[in-house]
């Protein structure tokens, strides 16, 4: 099964703008789509286009983040890791578990954030040699 796309809901979209401006620079992803309602993310050197959308409910409802859901974004280094668990919190978001391994059979390591609406994400490192 592959994954179309991803969508979170925020109820203050220029804060949620301004932290993954932040959260995803290292990673090289940048509004690639820009609505009235919404902001799409992607990577603007490959042709996959929008990945990954911010936006209001489109009921208009408040969005409320869901227990149990979480977003995995894959980095290439641990440096990275490290650097977009600080930039969370500094922009706005907040820490959710530190940088490093969890299974004791995996080389894997996390590193786990909430946006400054309360969604979970995890950026996660497979070579921590990197």
């Amino acid at each position: 099964m592959m994954i179309g796309y991803l969508m979170i809901g925020t109820n203050d979209l220029a804060q949620s703008l301004s932290f993954y401006d932040a959260v995803f620079a290292p990673l090289g992803y940048q509004k690639v789509e820009i609505k009235e309602r919404y902001v799409g993310y992607g990577d603007p050197n490959t042709s996959n286009g929008t990945e990954f959308y911010v936006t209001g409910p489109y009921d208009r409802q408040p969005a409320t983040t869901g227990n149990g859901t979480m977003v995995a974004f894959p980095v290439p280094t641990l440096s990275v890791l490290h650097e977009i668990y600080q930039i969370s919190e500094d922009n706005g978001g907040s820490k959710d578990g530190a940088p490093g391994p969890r299974l004791a059979d995996s080389p894997t390591h996390y590193a786990y954030v909430r946006d400054p609406a309360g969604n979970k994400l995890a950026f996660y490192c497979e070579d921590p040699t990197a």
